[in-house]
C-alpha cells in the first residue's frame, strides 16, 4: 500500500494522546474505613477487571480512529500491475464536437454523451490537479490549464462544429501542449465516436511518456444519405441557356432508399425536382434539368430530406450567367478572311470580341483575352512571341493560322520558345480530311452521331511540320498523308491550336465548311478558366477570381448573405488575405468561414462575385471503428501506453478507478474511522462499572 500525501502520517503521533490518557489516570479516591472487608475484597477484584477491559477497547478503539482518519488525510493506494507517477495531474481531455457526433444512441446524441463522460472524468480527479480541455475548433482558449469548475463551465459551451481534425493531428496538439507543463504526471483521454474518415495514430506521432486513454462513444445507428458533390454539364453557364446539373448522392446505410427526393433551388425558388433509387452503401448520379432566367449571379441550394443527420441535405453552389469569352483576334496585314471572325464572334452574346492588326498590336489587351487568334500573320516578332509566352503560361488559348507569305525563320524562333513543331515547308499537293480525334475533348458532344461517310474539309496547301515525340502534342484532325491539319500543345496553364494550313480560301474551304463554327467554338469555350461553383468550410483553399481586380486602396470583404443570416447567429464579416498570382487576385480566407452558405465579394459596395462553401463531406461517412479493431490496431503498431475505457453500463466512474492501475483507499479508511468512534461510544453506553 502507497500513501499519496505520505507528510499526513505525521498525523499517527496524535495516537499517544489516548494512551497517555490511559496510562496517567489523574482521578482521586477517597478512602472509606470498614469492619468488615473480606467480601468487598472479591467485589473489588471481579470490578477492577471489568473496567480494565473496558479502559482497554475504549482505548483500542480510539487508536484506531485516530490511526484510520490520518490514514484518510494520507490518501492511500494499491498500485496495480501498471506503474504511475503521483501527485499533481497535467490531464488533457478531447471532446469530439464534429458533425459526425450528431449521431444518437439510446441516451441521445453523441456529444451530449461525450460531455457526460468528460465531466466525469474531470470528477474523478483530485481538485489540485489541472485540465486542458480541446476539440475541433482548435481556439485559443483551449490553450490554457483549468479549475474542475472551469472545465465544466467551458464543458458545457461545446457545441457541434464544422471543423474536421484528423486524428494525430488532435493528439500532437494534445502531447505538444503537455510537454510544456511543469507537473511529470501528465494524461490524455480522446472522447470520440473514432470515425475511419479521422485516421488512427501512428507509433512515430505518439510521446510514450505520456498515457493515452480513448473512450469511443458509439452510436446505435449510423445510416446517413448525403450529397457529395455537383457539377455542370456544360462549362458555360448563360442567361436563357437549358443547362443540365449533375449531383452526387451517397448512400451511407444499411437500407436501400426507394424514391427519394431531389430538390433544386435558384434563387429562393424551386425550378426542378428529381427522384432517385440507391442501393444500400450505394452512390447514384442525378441530373436535373433547368433554364437560366436571372442574368448574372445565380444563388443554388440542391435539398433531399434525411434524419436524424441534416447538416448534409442541403448543398450550396453559385455561377455568373453573364458569361462572356473575351476573344482577340490579331489579323496579317494581307489577310482576306478577317470577315469570316468577325461574323463568326461579334454578333454572338457568348463573345466580348476584339481585333487588331499585325502592324498596331495592343499588347495591354492580352492579359484580360481568354483567347486571342493569330489570322495569317506574316512576321511573328519576338516581341510577340514573348508576350505569347506569357499570356498561355497563366492559361490563355492561342489560335494559330499560319500565312502563305510567312517569314519562316520567324516563325520556327517564336515557334521554338512556344515549344511548337518547327516549320519546314508548305506543301502545295491537293489532300483531304482523313479523320477527327474524338477522344479528345474538343469534339466531345459536337456531333449528335458520327457517320463515316460525312463530308470533311478539303486543304489545297498546307505546311509541313518537323514530326517530333512530343508528350504535350495531339492531333485533333489528320490529313490523309498523315499530317495534322489541327493539332493540340499544352504550354504552361494554357493551350495552343495550331492549324497546318492558312484560312485563306485559295489553301482551304475550312472557313467556310460546317465544320469551323463548332470548331472555333468550342476552342472558345475550353479557354475559359475553370471557375469552382463550391468551396469546403474551415479550409484555407485558394480562391482565384479571373479578370477581376481591386482597383480600389480599400480591401475585399468576403461577407455572408443577409437573406441566410439568422438571430442566433451573427453576420460573417471577414477580410481575406489577398495576392496577385498569374495576373490573377488570389485570397486565401485562412479558415475564418466555418458556416455553410452563400456569401458575397465585396468592392466597398460593389458585389464582384458569389461564392458558396459546404460542410466538409468527410464527416458524412459515419463508419467508425469498433472497439475490436482500435484494439487490433494498437497491437499491430505496439502502442503500449494507449489504453481503451469503455464505459460501464451508462458510467465511466467504475472504470476510471482503475485508470492508473491504482485502487483508492480513503474513503474506506474514514468510513472505518467513524464506525471505530462508534464503537467507542458503544462500550462506553453498554460497559458501565
Amino acid at each position: 500500500m502507497n500513501f499519496l500525501f505520505p507528510t499526513f502520517l505525521f498525523g499517527l503521533f496524535a495516537i499517544s494522546i489516548p494512551i497517555i490518557i490511559h496510562l496517567f489516570n489523574f482521578r482521586k479516591y477517597k478512602k472509606i474505613y470498614f469492619t468488615n472487608v473480606h467480601l468487598l475484597k472479591e467485589l473489588k477484584q471481579e470490578s477492577d477487571s471489568k473496567s480494565k477491559l473496558k479502559e482497554l477497547l475504549i482505548l483500542a478503539m480510539r487508536v484506531l480512529a485516530i490511526t484510520a482518519l490520518v490514514f484518510a488525510f494520507a490518501q492511500p493506494f494499491i498500485p496495480g500491475s501498471t506503474k504511475t507517477e503521483v501527485g499533481v495531474r497535467s490531464v488533457s481531455i478531447y471532446v469530439d464536437n464534429s458533425y459526425s457526433m450528431e449521431s444518437t444512441n439510446r441516451k441521445g446524441s453523441l456529444l451530449e454523451n461525450a460531455k457526460e463522460y468528460a465531466a466525469q472524468i474531470a470528477g474523478s480527479l483530485d481538485a489540485e490537479d489541472k485540465i486542458q480541455l480541446i476539440t475541433n475548433d482548435f481556439e485559443g482558449k483551449h490553450q490554457r490549464f483549468l479549475s474542475r469548475d472551469e472545465f465544466l463551465e467551458q464543458l458545457n459551451e461545446i457545441k457541434i462544429s464544422s471543423a474536421s481534425r484528423m486524428l494525430n493531428d488532435i493528439l500532437k496538439r494534445q502531447q505538444d501542449f503537455l510537454q510544456n507543463s511543469y507537473r511529470g504526471n501528465k494524461r490524455i483521454y480522446l472522447l470520440s465516436d473514432f470515425q475511419k474518415n479521422a485516421g488512427f495514430m501512428k507509433k512515430s506521432d505518439c510521446d510514450t511518456t505520456i498515457a493515452v486513454n480513448l473512450v469511443p462513444v458509439e452510436a446505435s445507428e449510423s445510416n446517413n444519405v448525403f450529397i457529395d458533390s455537383v457539377w455542370f454539364e456544360s462549362p458555360v453557364q448563360q442567361f436563357g441557356t437549358h443547362q443540365i446539373l449533375h449531383a452526387s448522392i451517397v448512400n451511407k446505410s444499411e437500407k436501400a432508399i426507394v424514391n427519394g427526393t431531389l430538390k433544386l433551388f435558384l434563387n429562393g425558388s424551386q425550378v426542378s425536382l428529381s427522384s432517385y433509387d440507391i442501393s444500400e452503401g450505394g452512390k447514384k448520379d442525378v441530373s436535373l434539368s433547368f433554364t437560366i432566367k436571372t442574368n448574372g449571379i445565380n444563388k443554388g441550394v440542391l435539398r433531399i430530406e434525411d434524419d436524424p443527420i441534416t447538416y448534409d441535405d442541403d448543398f450550396y453552389f453559385s455561377f455568373d450567367a453573364h458569361t462572356t469569352i473575351k476573344s482577340l483576334v490579331i489579323n496579317g496585314k494581307d489577310t482576306r478572311t478577317s470577315g469570316n471572325f468577325r461574323s463568326l464572334m461579334q454578333g454572338d452574346s457568348l463573345f466580348e470580341y476584339g481585333e487588331s492588326n499585325e502592324t498596331a498590336i495592343d499588347y495591354r489587351l492580352f492579359p484580360e483575352s481568354h483567347i486571342i487568334v493569330l489570322n495569317e500573320l506574316t512576321n511573328l516578332t519576338s516581341g510577340l512571341a514573348s508576350e505569347l509566352q506569357k499570356f498561355v503560361s497563366n492559361g490563355g488559348s492561342l489560335v494559330v493560322f499560319p500565312s502563305k507569305n510567312a517569314d519562316i525563320s520567324s516563325y520556327n524562333n517564336a515557334f521554338k520558345l512556344l515549344q511548337l513543331p518547327q516549320v519546314l515547308r508548305l506543301d502545295s499537293s491537293d489532300t483531304r480530311t482523313q479523320e477527327i480525334n474524338f477522344e479528345q475533348g474538343l469534339y466531345e458532344g459536337v456531333f449528335e452521331r458520327v457517320d463515316q461517310r460525312m463530308d470533311l474539309p478539303k486543304v489545297f496547301e498546307h505546311f509541313e511540320f518537323v514530326k517530333a515525340t512530343r508528350n504535350s502534342s495531339e492531333s485533333l484532325v489528320r490529313l490523309q498523308n498523315g499530317d495534322f491539319l489541327i493539332s493540340l500543345n499544352r504550354f504552361g496553364n494554357g493551350k495552343i491550336y495550331l492549324f497546318s494550313t492558312p484560312s485563306d480560301e485559295t489553301a482551304t474551304n475550312l472557313l467556310r465548311h460546317a465544320l469551323f463554327v463548332p470548331t472555333l467554338i468550342k476552342m472558345s469555350i475550353l479557354s475559359l478558366r475553370p471557375t469552382r461553383i463550391y468551396y469546403n468550410t474551415g479550409v484555407n483553399e485558394p480562391i482565384v477570381l479571373n479578370n477581376i481586380t481591386n482597383e480600389t486602396d480599400k480591401p475585399l470583404h468576403i461577407i455572408k448573405d443577409e437573406n441566410e443570416t439568422t438571430d442566433n447567429k451573427p453576420k460573417l464579416d471577414i477580410i481575406p488575405e489577398s495576392r496577385v498570382i498569374e495576373n490573377a487576385t488570389t485570397l486565401f480566407t485562412q479558415s475564418q468561414i466555418t458556416q455553410a452558405g452563400h456569401y458575397k465579394i465585396l468592392n466597398d459596395t460593389l458585389v464582384l462575385k458569389m461564392l458558396s462553401f459546404n460542410f466538409d463531406r468527410r464527416e458524412s461517412d459515419l463508419t467508425f471503428h469498433t472497439i475490436g479493431e482500435i484494439q487490433q490496431q494498437l497491437d499491430e503498431t505496439g502502442l503500449n501506453n494507449i489504453r481503451i475505457l469503455s464505459p460501464s453500463g451508462d458510467s465511466l466512474e467504475q472504470v476510471l478507478k482503475e485508470v492508473d492501475g491504482n485502487k483508492k483507499l480513503w474513503k474506506l479508511f474514514l468510513i472505518l474511522a467513524l464506525l471505530f468512534l462508534l464503537s467507542e461510544i458503544l462500550i462506553i453506553r453498554l460497559f458501565r462499572n
